[in-house]
C-alpha cells in the first residue's frame, strides 16, 4: 500500500499539470470582493516563479515532521532540493520533471519523470473558477507568518465532500507561507507552515544538478509511469463524486526486485483545490491482510480487496468522500 510522506510538498507526487507562466495581475484590493481565480492563481504561480528557501513543518494528529526546502528558477527551468529533517534521511532533487529521490543510509536512488505541482505551497491545479462552486472564499485580517505580512483567506466547503482551508499568502510575492486544513467544525486538522523562509535568494541550480549526477554506489531504480485510463485497465467510476474530475491516470511499472508491486494503476481526481488518488494493484495475500482505515492529520486512507485487486484510496478529504470513490469503482465486464 502506498504510504503518505510526512512532508506535504512531496507527499503524493501527484502527476498534475503545471500552470502556464504568465505575468500576474495585482491582487484584488480590500474594497473589492476577492475573486477566487485571482487569489488562488496568484498563490499557485508564486510557488513556481520565486526563489526561496526555508524550513517547512507539517503537524497533525499529534505528529510533527519537517523538511528543509530550496527552490530556484531560471527562465522556464525550475530546480528544487527537499531534505527531510526527521526519521530516515531522504533527499529529493528536482529539475523540471526529472525527480531524483535519494536514501543515503540504504544507498538507494529512485529516478522518475513526474510533475510535482498541486501541493503546498502551490495548491491550485486549474485556472478556471470551477472550485468556486464548492468553496466559499473570504478574506480575513492580515497576519504575520515567519516574519512576513500575509493576506489571509478562508475557503469554506459548500458540501460535506471536502474540508475547508485557511491560507496565509505573503503580501508582495503571493507565496503561500501557511495552510490549515479545517474539519467540519472548523477545527484545525493539519497545519503546513514555513517556520522560517527567505524569499528572493540567488538561484543556485548547481546545488540541485550536481548531486543528481553523482549516484556512484547507489542502487538506482527507475519506475516507469505510462499514461492510461481507468477504462483501459478494466475499471470505471460508475458514479462520479460531486466536484471531482479525473486529472490524470498512470500505470506504474516497478523493477521486479522492488518490494512494491510490479504494476499499479493510479488515478488522480481533483476539485481544483484538493486531490484524491485511487491506487489499484494485484491482490497479494501476504501483504494485503485486511481492509484498513487510517488517518494522519487531514489525510484519510481506505483500503479493501475488490476481486483479484487491492484498492487504496487516499486524500485530504472526509472519509465519507473516500467511501464514495470506493463504492463507485467497479470492474468492467469483459
Amino acid at each position: 500500500m502506498p504510504t503518505p510522506s510526512l512532508v506535504r510538498w512531496i507527499r503524493w507526487g501527484c502527476v498534475v499539470t503545471l500552470l502556464p507562466w504568465q505575468v500576474l495581475a495585482a491582487p484584488p484590493t480590500e474594497s473589492t470582493t476577492p475573486d477566487p481565480r485571482a487569489w488562488l492563481s496568484r498563490i499557485h504561480q508564486a510557488a513556481g516563479r520565486n526563489n526561496f528557501q526555508g524550513t517547512f513543518v507539517v503537524s497533525g494528529s499529534g505528529s510533527v515532521s519537517s523538511a528543509r526546502i530550496a527552490h530556484f528558477c531560471e527562465g522556464n527551468n525550475q530546480y528544487e532540493h527537499i531534505e527531510s529533517l526527521d526519521g530516515q534521511a531522504r533527499h529529493v532533487f528536482r529539475h523540471n520533471e526529472s525527480v531524483h529521490t535519494l536514501w543515503p543510509q540504504t544507498q538507494v536512488a529512485q529516478i522518475e519523470q513526474r510533475e510535482v505541482q498541486g501541493t503546498f505551497p502551490a495548491l491550485l491545479q486549474i485556472t478556471d473558477s470551477r472550485f468556486a462552486d464548492f468553496y466559499e472564499i473570504k478574506r480575513q485580517a492580515s497576519e504575520r507568518v515567519a516574519g512576513f505580512e500575509t493576506d489571509v483567506l478562508t475557503l469554506q466547503p459548500r458540501d460535506a465532500y471536502r474540508f475547508g482551508y485557511r491560507l496565509w499568502a505573503e503580501k508582495n510575492s503571493g507565496l503561500l507561507l501557511r495552510a490549515d486544513v479545517l474539519g467540519e467544525r472548523s477545527e484545525v486538522l493539519e497545519t503546513s507552515v514555513f517556520s522560517e523562509v527567505t524569499i528572493g535568494i540567488k538561484p543556485q541550480p548547481e546545488l540541485v544538478l550536481r548531486p543528481m549526477k553523482k549516484l556512484e554506489g547507489y542502487q538506482v531504480t527507475r519506475p516507469v509511469m505510462n499514461p492510461t485510463q481507468l477504462e483501459a485497465e478494466g475499471w470505471t467510476l460508475r458514479q462520479s463524486v460531486p466536484g471531482f474530475q479525473a486529472v490524470r491516470c498512470v500505470k506504474r511499472t516497478l523493477a521486479a526486485t522492488s518490494a512494491a508491486p510490479s504494476n499499479m494503476v493510479q488515478a488522480v481526481f481533483s476539485d481544483g483545490l484538493t486531490y484524491v488518488s485511487v491506487f489499484i494493484e494485484p491482490f497479494n495475500a501476504a501483504r494485503h491482510l485486511q481492509p484498513m482505515q487510517a488517518v494522519l492529520g487531514a489525510t484519510h486512507t481506505l483500503t479493501r480487496r475488490q476481486g483479484d485487486a487491492w484498492v487504496t484510496v487516499v486524500g485530504d478529504v472526509p472519509v465519507s468522500t473516500l467511501r464514495a470513490f470506493l463504492e463507485g469503482l467497479e470492474r468492467l465486464k469483459r
